[in-house]
Parts: structure tokens; sequence; C-alpha cells
């Protein structure tokens, strides 16, 4: 077990503060800055094609799959942000927010419409919404981020650090270079005038930094077929982990294992981190990724 001193209470805290507006520490630099960006093969026309089929199939397994998910160990009550991919809205982590919910968690909503995009007003209101749950609830936050979701919670989690307790992401290809490198690149581009410049690293970086320096999840498929599965994954570090399920893209917050590893990794202590094990269920499956 790799065991963290808490965040402090204090120092970065957004409790008693405005809204964001400014980093609470520098952009961290290190030898992958310095790495050429790396090229990845977007997924094939065939698994782009079956996500629609293969996400409907998987709103069915998670029907089926309910007697297991009901039955997990309750949580804490602790707060979690959920944040939808690009072109989702809230509607997309209903089922997802309602399962935690049900667990005893505390599950957010971004409250934001449908995510177009790094756009100045959505950056702006999304670190609004984040600094507000925080004061609520008087707690660090856990951050589940689907695809481009999850590239929005690790840059909050870059920027307050003291203010969120764990990073997970489902489907997030944080380690890309270029847009066209996955299926839905060019509905990117073509929102690409309203968003932030990559100057602004508030939201979007100039390479890959390596993993948050609090706990972090990276969820993926190598069957997604909308981003490459190895621009999803983190570099080895102590408090950081890859973990491999079997399904589509568009099915991740529905998918019954992914749900089976939220409810281990929301388990975890405050400034506590236990790599992911197993879970050795047949239907189910969720593997430890070792890159």
């Amino acid at each position: 077990m790799v065991t963290r001193d808490p965040p402090s209470e204090q120092t970065g805290s957004l409790v008693d503060t405005q809204a964001p507006s400014s980093p609470t520490r520098p952009i961290r630099r290190t030898a992958l800055d310095m790495r050429p960006p790396r090229v990845f093969q977007r997924p094939n026309t065939a698994l782009l094609v079956a996500e629609p089929t293969r996400a409907v199939s998987e709103i069915a397994s998670f029907t089926a799959a309910l007697p297991t998910l009901r039955k997990l160990p309750k949580g804490d009550g602790r707060p979690v942000l959920v944040l939808p991919g690009f072109t989702a809205s809230d509607a997309s982590t209903q089922i997802l927010r309602r399962w935690l919910r049900s667990l005893n968690y505390n599950p957010f909503g971004w409250k934001l419409g449908v995510n177009l995009g790094p756009t100045p007003a959505i950056v702006d209101a999304m670190f609004s919404r984040f600094a507000t749950i925080r004061r609520q609830t008087g707690q660090p936050l856990t951050l589940i981020g689907w695809s481009l979701g999850g590239l929005y919670a690790r840059a909050l989690a870059e920027r307050y650090p003291n203010d969120v307790r764990h990073v997970i992401t489902l489907g997030s290809p944080f380690r890309l270079s270029e847009k066209d490198q996955t299926n839905a690149g060019a509905l990117f581009e073509v929102l690409n005038g309203r968003h932030l410049g990559p100057h602004d690293v508030s939201i979007r970086s100039d390479g890959y930094r390596g993993a948050p320096t609090m706990a972090s999840t990276a969820i993926f498929s190598r069957t997604d077929g909308i981003v490459p599965w190895r621009a999803c994954i983190d570099e080895p570090s102590p408090s950081s982990e890859n973990v491999e399920v079997r399904g589509s893209h568009t099915g991740l917050g529905h998918n019954p294992s992914v749900l089976l590893v939220l409810a281990n990794r929301l388990r975890l202590e405050l400034g506590a981190f236990e790599p992911f094990v197993e879970t050795g269920h047949t239907c189910f499956p969720a593997v430890p990724y070792k890159s």
C-alpha cells in the first residue's frame, strides 16, 4: 500500500474562497516533456460502426448485472463529480450517477449542458461548479471523467491538487498529440474555433506530463471504437494504475466491469493507495494493465 499525507485543508483549498481563477501550483515538468509526441492509430472502422450496437448490449448487461451490483459494499457519502464526454451531457451519465447514489455516494452532474469541448464558457463554468461542490460538501472531490470529461478531470486535479481525492478516467485519451488520431477528430475540428488555445494550460497541456499527483485510475478498453486505447493509459507511478475492461467507448458509463472497478476504487481511504486486484468475475472481467 502506498500512503500519502492527506491533502491540507488550508493550502490550495477552495473552501472559503471564490470561484477558481488561477493555478495553485506551477505546471509540473518532467523528462516526459522532452519526448517527441507519440503517434497513435485511431480505431478501425469496424469497431467504430459497431459502437452503437455494443453500447446497447452493455445496457442489457447492466440490467442483468443489477443484482450483483446492488450487493456491492456501501460507500461513505463522499462527493463524486461526474464529467461527460464530447457532445454528451448529464443524460449520458444518469445511469452511473443513480447507481453511485444507490451505493451511498454523493454524485454530482456537471450541469453545463452538452460538452462541446473546452470553450471559455464551459471551462469557466466547470471550474466554478467544482469550487461550489467543494465548498458545499467540505470534502475533497473524487472526479470521474468519461472520454473528454477525463481530460477535464485531470485538468482540475492539476490545478487544484489539494481539493481532489481521486481521479478516475473512462476511455480518456489524455496522451493524444493530434485530434485526427481519434474517430471523433473531425467533429472536434469543426468546433475547434470555439476552444481555448493550447497556450491555456488551465485546461489543455502542451504534452503528456505523467500521472496526477493524487490517486488515479485510468480505465480503458482495447476494443474502444472512438479513441486509441494506448492513448488512455498512464505511465507507472506509485499512486496511479491502468485497468482494462472489455467493451465499447460509448458504453463505458454503464459497463458492469467498469462499475465493479469504480465500487472497488471508491473505497480507498484519503491519502492511501492500493493497486486494483483483478475481480475474478468471469462475466464482467477487469484486469490491471502493466505497460
